[in-house]
């Protein structure tokens, strides 16, 4: 009897292991049906734009050089790097911030560089700002890249007449005090800047302002903020901290969709706390995990503003715009810890990849976001070193789904698989597709989970198609970084895990990776 028992339990072990392996497949394999009936929801391009502030390298030392630099430049401005932008089709840059920005005055930052005055910039590391880079130069620099300027006036520091002023001084095309100003300065025709911000985080550096307070100021602001001929203008107001649902709230009771064209958030994933962000590069996958699903809280946040906004804008007239957002961590070791500088990781580009993929799927109310920051600060695009340039992971990513810009959103139907840790789990998978004006379909896949590919059956109803193309961004750790000695380590490569069956899509998606799908 011994034997045959001890025959009994090998093949229950077998059996069950047999089973638990079977399982194990069946949560990595996703059905999925993409509706291609009668796309209607526009992802507008403006989901995919930047910040630059007057912090740390963004603006000095990254897009203006010193004026004896022998690196190639426009005036004061790096043309590597206007033509790295240009590349991903940036279509809008805020500036002058963030905080910054409710201490900026705009009169300091135009006129004979040599005789601009000189400020404090308290907010970040207490540099002296020289204030060469203003106005003029700002939009000098938008024309370069061929994107739209949205700027932040100053609302906790500064005036009604002072926002007043600058848009006349930007927009009008006739005769008044400010436009024979801008005319002295070398400017005739003007720039007819069409989004501005009405304060920024007047919750807090802005102001510290009660929603309510802030709403009455947001009015009388905004009602001296003219529309002149030919230059409409999309106000944006300071929105909400994260989950402060009750500053959304009180926004839209007080303030019409007439009066705002916009309403912003700011959300930023921070991996640990506050007090300890956490490393950039050394982490480990429980880490990771935790950054992760921080980051997928955007998911959460999108939906819950948008149902406080579609009671009081049912027509979705009032976008969200999520105009600060990111990955936030410690800064790099030895460097000062006013300028924000990170390095910028595989988990980077995962935490991009997943941000733009729910802003997609939300595009009928998210209409304009801005990734923080554009150079050498926080999730930066790009990072120099005297005349060296790198593109970053999450430079790369931004690279792979300019495809959505303006094309048509396709619904999706899956269930994701989950990526466990310990006792928590979070979606594996997040998707986006879409359809451009020339019948191309487009998806952007993501696989959160470092350790398992995950296989994809699609439909796609309604769309007429013979061939699959992709590109796929990924790398052996999720640590792994591209630098200044080793700059192309991650960079988009040719994807051949995807082909026709039948009428279905077959994809094997790699672990910790995304990848762009091009279908026609």
């Amino acid at each position: 009897m011994q034997p045959f028992k001890f025959i009994k339990q090998i093949a229950f072990i077998f059996i069950s292991m047999l089973s638990l392996t079977t399982i194990a497949t069946a949560q990595k394999s996703v059905s999925m049906v993409v509706d291609g009936f009668h796309p209607s929801t526009v992802i507008s391009k403006h989901i995919y734009g930047h910040f630059s502030e007057h912090l740390g390298r963004c603006i000095y030392d990254g897009f203006w050089v010193s004026d004896t630099s022998t690196i190639v430049k426009k005036d004061r401005i790096r043309l590597d790097i206007v033509a790295a932008l240009k590349k991903i089709q940036i279509p809008n840059l805020r500036w002058p911030g963030g905080c910054f920005a409710d201490e900026y005055h705009w009169r300091d930052g135009i006129g004979v560089r040599s005789q601009r005055p000189k400020m404090i910039n308290t907010n970040w590391g207490n540099v002296t700002e020289d204030n060469s880079f203003g106005t003029h130069e700002f939009l000098e620099l938008c024309s370069l890249l061929n994107c739209e300027p949205y700027i932040t006036a100053n609302v906790g520091s500064g005036t009604v007449e002072e926002m007043s002023k600058w848009v006349e001084y930007l927009n009008f095309d006739g005769l008044s005090p400010m436009t024979t100003i801008r005319k002295q300065n070398g400017r005739v025709e003007p720039w007819k800047v069409k989004f501005w911000g009405v304060g920024n985080e007047s919750w807090g550096c802005g102001g510290n302002m009660t929603p309510d307070y802030y709403a009455d100021q947001y009015k009388r602001y905004a009602t001296f903020a003219k529309n002149y001929p030919g230059a409409r203008l999309n106000k944006i107001a300071a929105g909400p901290n994260g989950s402060d649902y009750n500053w959304t709230e009180t926004m839209m009771k007080k303030v019409s969709a007439n009066q705002m064209w916009g309403i912003a958030l700011h959300h930023y994933t921070v991996p640990r706390t506050w007090q300890d962000k956490g490393s950039a590069t050394a982490f480990d996958e429980a880490e990771y995990f935790t950054t992760m699903q921080k980051c997928l809280e955007m998911e959460e946040l999108v939906t819950r503003h948008s149902t406080i906004m579609d009671r009081y804008d049912p027509a979705k007239r009032v976008a969200l715009v999520v105009d600060e957002w990111g990955i936030w961590t410690n800064v790099e070791p030895g460097t000062n810890p006013g300028f924000l500088y990170q390095q910028n990781s595989l988990r980077d580009a995962m935490v991009a990849a997943t941000t733009l993929n729910i802003f997609n799927n939300h595009s009928d109310r998210v209409r304009m976001a801005n990734l923080a920051q554009t150079i050498n600060v926080l999730q930066a695009l790009i990072l120099t070193q005297g005349a060296k340039m790198l593109l970053t992971p999450t430079y790369h990513v931004f690279d792979l789904f300019k495809v959505h810009q303006e094309a048509k959103l396709l619904p999706l139907q899956f269930s994701s698989p989950d990526f466990v840790s310990g006792k928590q789990k979070i979606p594996a998978l997040n998707v986006s597709a879409s359809k451009d004006s020339n019948g191309v379909v487009h998806m952007t896949l993501v696989n959160l989970d470092p350790s398992n590919k995950i296989s994809l059956r699609t439909t796609l109803n309604a769309i007429n198609w013979t061939k699959v193309e992709g590109q796929v961004l990924s790398s052996a750790k999720i640590t792994d970084v591209n630098t200044f000695e080793k700059p192309n380590l991650i960079k988009p490569v040719a994807f051949s895990g995807a082909k026709k069956e039948g009428a279905e899509l077959v994809v094997d998606l790699p672990a910790q990776s995304l990848v762009l799908l091009t279908i026609y």
